[in-house]
């Protein structure tokens, strides 16, 4: 019997605002501005479980925690993801792997690589060699280019287990 597999994009971006923490994958970064959001705002993992749900062939977040829903206000997302990875694991699906790039022209995150990937990967119930972060600056253009925005995009590949 062949292996089902499921490839899932996802998408995420949030404006940067003053008198917030910056969460990013989990892990509060060392930033003047944090993201403005209904939830915690960590675009990181939305964009995660946007490629995680699409995979599942469940919609998106928006769909699951409605910003109109008043359990999510200020929720850390790392609580949401935990939400998602049931729904996987309840239609017998592992994670292959996930690749998710931040696009923001500040901070650099080469110091939180490794507390994000821990973070995801245990949230996710996955090895971290399986989890790779990465950043791109849009070389000062556009609205992250000009520090009012960050941005996310992740491809997930899952396996029916």
């Amino acid at each position: 019997m062949a292996r089902e597999f499921r490839v899932g994009h996802g998408f995420d971006v949030h404006r940067l605002v003053r008198g917030r923490a910056l969460v990013l994958g989990g892990v509060v970064v060392r930033y003047p501005k944090g993201l403005a959001g209904h939830s915690d705002a960590d675009v990181l993992l939305h964009a995660l479980m946007n490629a995680l749900l699409g995979a599942l062939g469940e919609g998106d977040i928006g769909m699951h925690f409605p910003d109109s829903d008043r359990r999510y206000k200020g929720v850390a997302s790392t609580k949401l993801l935990e939400i998602v990875v049931r729904m996987m694991r309840k239609q017998r699906f592992i994670l292959v792997n996930a690749d998710v790039t931040l696009i923001a022209q500040e901070p650099k995150l080469t110091p939180y690589y490794a507390a994000i990937k821990k973070t995801i990967a245990k949230v996710l119930k996955a090895p971290q060699d399986r989890i790779n972060i990465k950043a791109a600056t849009t070389e000062k253009l556009g609205w992250a280019g000009q520090r009012k925005g960050m941005g996310a995009v992740a491809v997930v590949l899952l396996r029916r287990g």
